[in-house]
């Protein structure tokens, strides 16, 4: 699944029980004091502003208390005991929000008994919500949707238990990729001191450690820490370790314990936020811009042979591959040139730049210094494979030359159209610098970071600082 449908059934979710929140408090009020409905409604239908506000509180506090008890994180390994657990804490936090809204407000129609009838209606509602939910997602499950891909560390008996245990539950969404040990026997892609060349080289979504904690007591860390700087979710039968670039969250498979180490920011508003911002904005500056972007295209084409559009691979979130689309500003057989002209790269590390590179047409140097050849990336951005802000996606040539593995967590998020290396020099930055700043982008997102990348851009592409 992508992250632009995950953001999409996140916020799908969330209005869900907002909604099962709100039926349940008109039926509690309907059930034990009809005429508060009544007057409720008629405040509504003679629009008093101060009926709005209320209600407009009401709901946003509940949204935060049901975000702040984590209702939203995965629950793919979650029973449906955890669930009602959850939701019963939920729903008695929101009761004692509703209580407290009436002492405050003094609303005449919340009484004791409409507090006890919200608290079990809504309890049964959201629990229902969660059901369905869950039936719905097995079922996407089951038809070959929505799944992770997972490599097994180690191959004994733990290790089998686990395996057993995915092809038992298809519900759960898992797709085995390997096994990952020192034996060779069906199903195992590589020795243990070649792990972090099997993730780098697959689409891995997820590791479950399964070894011997005795016997690899002293590999166990690195083991982690391997999967940790490729941005991978970890899951490990017990025990914590002190990984600095990991949150371990204890989730269960079936009746085994499971510690999850995730090292990307947590989903949450946040991200539903990022994703409505990133569609909202993509959609109304293509609207806004499409004059500049049918004159950039017939610029293209007359003066210069060949396609208006330059596509290409790029690795996105977890090195899955997609096609970016940009203006064309160089010649057609530009990737056919390039080998002659890699003894000229300018910069360092595998990224390949060249300030006066010849392959470039001159419309198209003017397109790179502004930025403008950047715009069809806008459609990138609806169609999920890009965000507005995250770290830029690299072609698969870059990728090929990577030296150290802790570059890979760069694609633990969404790449995106511009990041803190776009505003801080853009090709005038070493590569393992510009490594460093995605890694920092990612430990310290917010949205507010993302806001201020987005203002510093527009000056940054005025400027045209460090652009090639």
């Amino acid at each position: 699944m992508t992250r632009s449908v995950r953001s999409s059934l996140l916020v799908t979710h969330r209005v869900l029980d907002l909604a099962a929140l709100g039926i349940a408090f008109l039926m509690a009020a309907a059930m034990t004091s009809p005429g508060s409905v009544q007057t409720v409604s008629r405040s509504v239908l003679a629009r008093e502003s101060h009926v709005f506000l209320s209600l407009a509180v009401l709901l946003i506090s509940w949204s935060v208390c049901l975000s702040s008890l984590w209702l939203y994180r995965s629950k793919r390994l979650a029973n449906w005991r955890e669930e009602l657990v959850e939701v019963l804490k939920a729903v008695s936090l929101c009761t004692l929000i509703l209580s407290t809204a009436e002492l405050i407000l003094q609303w005449q129609t919340v009484h004791r008994w409409v507090l006890v009838s919200f608290w079990g209606l809504a309890s049964v509602l959201l629990f229902l919500v969660r059901l369905v939910k869950k039936y719905i997602l097995h079922q996407f499950r089951l038809h070959g949707r929505n799944l992770r891909r997972v490599v097994i560390i180690g191959t004994g008996r733990r290790a089998q238990q686990l395996a057993e245990m995915i092809r038992n539950h298809s519900e759960l969404g898992y797709r085995l990729v390997g096994f990952i040990d020192n034996v060779e026997q069906p199903g195992v892609i590589g020795p243990l001191h070649r792990m972090a060349e099997i993730l780098r080289d697959n689409v891995v979504d997820e590791m479950m450690i399964a070894l011997p904690i005795k016997t690899f007591y002293e590999e166990m860390e690195t083991i982690v820490q391997v999967g940790a700087e490729q941005g991978i979710t970890v899951r490990l039968h017990s025990d914590l370790f002190s990984v600095r670039l990991t949150r371990a969250v204890a989730e269960q498979l079936d009746e085994t314990p499971i510690l999850s180490l995730y090292t990307s920011p947590e989903h949450g508003w946040g991200f539903i936020c990022k994703r409505l911002i990133d569609f909202a904005g993509a959609a109304v500056l293509l609207l806004l811009l499409s004059p500049l972007l049918l004159l950039i295209a017939a610029l293209v084409k007359l003066t210069s042979p060949g396609p208006i559009f330059f596509t290409q691979e790029r690795l996105g979130y977890n090195k899955r591959l997609f096609r970016i689309y940009k203006f064309r500003t160089m010649v057609v057989n530009a990737p056919q040139l390039q080998a002659q002209l890699e003894h000229l790269n300018e910069v360092g590390g595998p990224v390949f730049k060249i300030k006066d590179d010849p392959r470039v047409t001159p419309l198209g140097r003017f397109l790179r210094k502004t930025s403008l050849d950047e715009l069809p990336q806008l459609f990138n951005v609806l169609l999920g494979d890009l965000s507005l802000v995250g770290p830029r996606p690299l072609p698969r040539r870059d990728y090929d030359r990577f030296d150290e593995y802790w570059f890979n967590r760069r694609f633990s998020v969404k790449p995106g159209i511009t990041c803190i290396w776009q505003v801080s020099g853009r090709s005038n930055t070493n590569f393992d610098h510009w490594i460093r700043q995605d890694l920092e982008y990612i430990d310290q997102w917010s949205l507010a970071l993302d806001l201020k990348i987005l203002l510093k851009t527009i000056p940054a592409v005025l400027r045209g600082t460090g652009a090639m």
